[in-house]
């Protein structure tokens, strides 16, 4: 049985490819943002938990208004890096939504040329069926044309058909 061949396989590949290159680029963006949420997580975490020590330890009994100060100026530097983070976190969500629109085109592009290649193997599939019906439909004509010459030599008594001419 012949093979489907597909003339434009070679960009169903291509398209392919840029559809995976579009997917590894939307994962490192990914592993951007990730990575700075899980930074101002634990900027988060680290001065929650300064602050609670100093309510609970250092609020008590002669208090020190040096380490006072010192805390409200990490506390200031804290939340100036929190935001630098929160600033690059908006570019890099930015860079993921523009990531994924490329990536949910060219699986579009990708979807459509294999879209094509389904429609071409069916109808491909369908001539194929129809040629070997056709084959089958002329192999038993003939094989009916000489049943029928045979019942025709026996019944005259020949035991030998006569050649078609």
């Amino acid at each position: 049985m012949p093979k489907f061949i597909f003339p434009l396989d070679g960009v169903l590949r291509q398209r392919k490819q840029v559809e995976q290159q579009r997917q590894r680029e939307l994962a490192v963006l990914q592993g951007q943002m990730a990575r700075h949420q899980a930074e101002l997580k634990a900027i988060n975490d680290a001065m929650a938990a300064v602050t609670s020590d100093v309510r609970s330890n250092r609020l008590v009994g002669r208090l020190d208004l040096g380490f006072l100060a010192a805390h409200r100026r990490y506390e200031g530097s804290m939340q100036r890096k929190g935001m630098a983070i929160v600033q690059r976190m908006a570019v890099v969500q930015r860079d993921l939504e523009a990531a994924q629109k490329l990536l949910a085109d060219a699986a579009k592009a990708r979807k459509v040329i294999e879209k094509l290649r389904e429609r071409q193997h069916e109808r491909w599939a369908i001539e194929q069926a129809r040629k070997e019906q056709a084959e089958l439909d002329e192999m038993g004509m003939q094989l009916s044309y000489r049943n029928a010459i045979e019942a025709d030599a026996i019944a005259e008594g020949r035991d030998e058909p006569e050649p078609a001419s």
